[in-house]
């Protein structure tokens, strides 16, 4: 019976289309059954003739009139046409359609009409009560509408959202509209202006404008103004900037912001962004007038692929002052950090299994505080790293070299090649114990000038020098687990690792420059590795034992894990200072801790224990607690070692300077959204001197047409001489038409 009803209504349809074949002033039906768009990049052709599919038509020769009723559909190379029922006049022309009419665009833009008459190849045309479909959920309504050459209409008494009418109240206004007397949509430069134009929150006007325009929702990029940069700051005064973005071609573009303040001269901001086949490119570039003088800042940056292998790209930063940056830093185009601005140039290479990157660093001090003349220029730097597949016996060769020519003004100058090979051979006993071996070995040869200044302060001016330390090193597992039913699985894994190596010893500090490993700190993150610092510069040796046990407990939704561990050497090492943990031939002991009994709440503890009378001498404690809608984490970080210490002076610091007090802070934050609302929240206090160092928050509204976003930020803490700072910033989004928004600083 299906086969047959369809049978039956095929041939229904071809009747219907031998009768518009037979009408001569209607154009035979090329291809019938289906719509088809134009294919991408292919030219609209406005000549191309108009095709009706219908249920029915009837044709009056007197009148010249052809009428189809029923699900017709009339379609011109991409335009469409629906409605219940259309007739076309030969004489004129004219298709009028009426009841339930809907246009579609090539661009998928949808409208929708009570009445339409069309003609010209529905190029031309007037349609009564619209409403159209945009994209990015755009909705416009108007009383009429007027269709020229297919790429104008010309619309009276519109209405345009993106909001979704009230599902309870349909006739409630929406959260914003813009309501205009009239509005002229350009469909081919993607572009709709009003004329005497409202906006409306809620119904109610808030803004008048008598020339308004804004992208067609579909349009990315089109060039036009942006949303003004508003507010006020304690140095500048009140500021006013009014920003041009300008499409320059397929693959550029470009932003210009002139602002005038209060307080200090006029600034001028320009970025420019360009978009290649193989990268992508910016340059920023500003200027204006503070404390009597001209000054600005200059950004760039880009990266490049030259082959499925290589690339190469740079960041350059530079400023003319600390001031200018503090005071115009939201428009700047800087990068990293505000106190210290670095640039490089690079060139970096992929393989299987190995790395190579050479590159140039440069630095620029903001922060009074940092003395220029000290800052290194690494120029340049290679690094190299390769790590092998498993070999016949299961074991594994990696190697690294990181060599480099570092500069200073005021300091040492220092030049090292470095090279440090690694073999690891893994294997299982036969009780499930698990062994490794691994042969590890540094070398490294330095010249270096200015030896006697920082950060080393030698007692020599000049220093030319190598060395080599192999290392042999004999790890062990022996993990026991157990099934404990309904009280879950535990696992107890004792650890050791025995290193045999040369004494190393602090002589180190006379004879080796030192410029990476300035800084480190001894936890269960380091407890089993061949050197405790952070780079090869200073090297962790002697005969040595680690051990540790770790446990952990798994409990239905619960974990527990944790770790506990002590380091031994045969001889005392005075190369790590005191308050280090490693000065002894017994180390302090280190230790961490996981617990997260559900889903949501996670501890994590690492701490620090003096050996002899298990005084903390470091703590990092991380909470996090609630669900998703409503989370809470706290953190908590305490250390009385001194990272200052690593700058190899001879001197002791100076009795009560606040650099070289513990460092004793506690952060909390929170975080909770319901429905279109989210909140987030934190501060961070400093224990030791009892002071806050900052605070700040977060509150936004988001649904799918509006945002409003409110920010506040205060630091308590002095940089550069000032007495901390306070922001305030409320931006607020109407989707697809712009933004507003005041910054308070």
């Amino acid at each position: 019976m299906d086969r047959l009803n369809r049978a039956r209504q095929g041939c229904h349809q071809l009747a219907i289309v031998l009768v518009l074949m037979c009408i001569g002033s209607i154009p035979a039906l090329a291809q019938f059954g289906g719509l088809t768009s134009p294919r991408p990049g292919q030219q609209i052709r406005t000549d191309e003739p108009v095709t009706f599919s219908a249920d029915s038509v009837e044709y009056d020769k007197d009148k010249s009139l052809v009428t189809a009723t029923g699900h017709v559909e009339a379609w011109q190379n991409g335009h469409v046409m629906r409605a219940d029922k259309i007739t076309f006049d030969r004489n004129t022309g004219v298709a009028a359609a009426s009841g339930n009419v809907v246009l579609l665009e090539p661009d998928g833009e949808v409208m929708f009409a009570d009445y339409a008459e069309m003609q010209n190849n529905m190029n031309d045309g007037i349609l009564k009560d619209v409403r159209a479909l945009l994209a990015q959920n755009g909705r416009m309504a108007a009383n009429g509408a007027q269709r020229t050459g297919g790429q104008i209409n010309e619309m009276t008494k519109v209405v345009y959202t993106t909001c979704n009418a009230c599902a309870k109240d349909p006739t409630r206004p929406p959260l914003w509209q813009i309501r205009a007397a009239s509005a002229v949509q350009d469909l081919e430069h993607k572009k709709i202006e009003y004329h005497d134009a409202d906006l409306e929150i809620y119904g109610f006007p808030i803004a008048y404008f008598p020339f308004f325009f804004n992208a067609d929702p579909s349009v990315k990029r089109a060039s036009g103004l942006l949303p003004p940069v508003i507010g006020s700051s304690s140095s500048i005064g009140a500021f006013y900037g009014q920003p041009w973005y300008q499409v320059i071609d397929d693959q550029s573009d470009a932003t210009f912001l002139p602002m005038i303040t209060s307080r200090a001269g006029p600034q001028l901001d320009i970025e420019y962004r360009r978009r290649f086949n193989d990268g992508t490119f910016l340059v920023n570039a500003s200027g204006g007038y503070i404390d009597n003088s001209a000054q600005g800042t200059f950004a760039s940056r880009g990266q490049f692929t030259y082959d499925d292998t290589w690339r190469w790209g740079f960041n350059i930063n530079r400023a003319s002052s600390s001031d200018y940056v503090r005071d115009f830093h939201l428009t700047t185009g800087l990068s990293g950090d505000p106190n210290i601005l670095s640039s490089q140039i690079y060139l970096e290479g992929f393989g299987e299994g190995s790395y190579a990157r050479l590159d140039s660093r440069f630095y620029q001090a903001l922060n009074s505080a940092i003395n220029s003349t000290a800052l290194p220029t690494v120029l340049p730097r290679y690094e190299y790293d390769y790590f092998g597949r498993p070999d016949a016996w299961g074991g594994r060769f990696s190697l690294t070299t990181e060599d480099f020519n570092v500069l200073r003004t005021t300091g040492t100058n220092t030049r090292r090649a470095s090279l440090t090979m690694n073999y690891e051979r893994p294997f299982i006993g036969l009780l499930g114990d698990q062994w490794k071996v691994t042969l590890h070995g540094d070398a490294a040869a330095y010249d270096a000038s200015q030896f006697n200044e920082t950060p080393n302060y030698a007692t020599k001016d000049s220093i030319a020098s190598g060395r080599a330390l192999p290392q042999l090193a004999v790890d062990f597992r022996w993990p026991f687990a157990r099934d404990g039913g309904a009280w879950g699985n535990q696992l107890l894994e004792p650890i050791a690792q025995v290193i045999v190596a040369p004494q190393a010893g602090d002589s180190q500090t006379r004879l080796y420059p030192n410029e990476d490993s300035l800084d480190f700190q001894f936890t269960d993150a380091n407890l089993f590795g061949f050197n405790r610092f952070t780079g090869i510069d200073r090297l962790d040796g002697g005969v040595r034992a680690n051990v540790g046990m770790h446990g952990a407990w798994y409990l239905g939704g619960t974990t527990f894990d944790g770790l506990i561990g002590q380091s031994y050497r045969t001889t005392q090492d005075n190369l790590f200072p005191e308050a280090s943990g490693l000065h002894d031939t017994v180390s302090d002991i280190v230790a961490r801790a996981t617990f997260a009994p559900t889903q949501w709440l996670d501890l994590t503890y690492h701490t620090r224990l003096n050996k002899n009378d298990l005084a903390t001498r470091y703590a990092d404690a991380v909470a996090s607690a609630g669900p998703a809608r409503f989370r809470v984490s706290a953190g908590y970080i305490y250390t009385t070692f001194n990272p200052y210490t690593f700058y190899d002076q001879p001197a002791p610091p100076p009795a009560g300077n606040p650099y070289y007090f513990p460092r004793n802070e506690a952060t909390v934050a929170l975080s909770t959204y319901w429905g279109q609302y989210r909140f987030s929240g934190y501060a961070r206090r400093d224990l030791a001197t009892n002071q806050m160092v900052m605070v700040g928050a977060d509150m936004v509204y988001e649904d799918e047409c509006f945002i409003f976003d409110l920010r506040a930020f205060r630091r308590y803490v002095s940089i550069n001489g000032d007495n901390g700072s306070t922001a305030v910033l409320f931006l607020v989004t109407f989707k697809t038409i712009g933004q507003f928004g005041y910054r308070a600083l």
